[in-house]
């Protein structure tokens, strides 16, 4: 099973693309991730972007349970879990008028 929490030390792995063989359990192909979010947890692809290192950083959540889960994925395939909760919803807030401050 996938654990939901990762220490720090492997979201260091993934984000610098240590080999598989050296970052933790919490770490594993991207498609097999993607999968067991998808079957255990019902969680779909909400957004990504690109991080440090040309890492892809991942949201994954559910429409029916709002869970929620972040991932890494370095250039070497290898995806690994950084953070994961509850409660998840869309936002799209607007930016503040030009001379107003947040």
């Amino acid at each position: 099973m996938i654990a939901r929490k990762l220490s720090l030390t492997a979201a260091l792995a993934c984000l610098l693309a240590i080999p598989a063989s050296a970052q933790s359990s919490q770490c594993a192909p991207r498609e097999m991730v993607v999968q067991r979010l998808n079957e255990a947890y019902g969680e779909t692809r909400r957004s990504m972007g690109l991080g440090a290192n040309n890492a892809v950083v991942e949201v994954f959540a559910s429409a029916t349970s709002g869970s929620w889960t972040i991932t890494v994925t370095g250039t070497n395939g290898i995806t690994c879990l950084i953070a994961a909760g509850q409660a998840f919803e869309t936002v799209a807030d607007s930016l503040p008028a030009p001379g107003n401050d947040a």
